[in-house]
């Protein structure tokens, strides 16, 4: 009696490769949108060319606030001397955001002790470059900042 099982095992490996696939098929499913749902969405870049800042009385001397010009921050400083500046509050290096230190008169950042001064240039700390300046207009009591061109 010749049995032959060659058939048997064709078979046998023919589903053995059927079921790998649908389970690499059904892991892929429900893999797939656990991922896309965990990724952060992509925002694009909002081109703003200038924002209102909020009011002159809105910032005592020797004070800074932080604002949002598009989807960045923005510090804006009103000196001891009632002048007002702005510059981007991300540290030139590693992004952090910076504020201001009223104590020191300064603007900071806490990531890696980086100091900027009142006119952005960084005078210690690991910042490579200095703060990006923005321009500041008051019209009346209100204080908008713009994009240096």
């Amino acid at each position: 009696m010749n049995v032959n099982h060659s058939g048997g095992h064709k078979r046998r490996d023919f589903l053995k490769y059927l079921l790998s696939g649908g389970l690499i098929g059904f892991a892929g499913i429900i893999l797939y949108p656990l991922i896309e749902y965990l990724k952060p969405p992509k925002q694009r870049e909002v081109e703003v060319s200038s924002v209102l800042a909020g009011k002159t009385s809105d910032f005592e001397k020797g004070s800074g606030k932080i604002i949002r010009f598009g989807n960045k921050p923005v510090i804006v400083i009103n000196t001891k001397e009632n002048n007002f500046k702005a510059f981007s509050a991300t540290c030139t290096h590693l992004d952090c955001t910076v504020q201001f230190r009223k104590d020191m008169s300064l603007i900071w950042c806490a990531c890696h002790n980086g100091k900027y001064d009142l006119n952005g240039r960084n005078i210690s700390g690991p910042p490579p470059k200095p703060l990006e300046e923005f321009r500041v207009v008051i019209k009346g009591e209100e204080i908008y900042v713009s994009k240096k061109t």
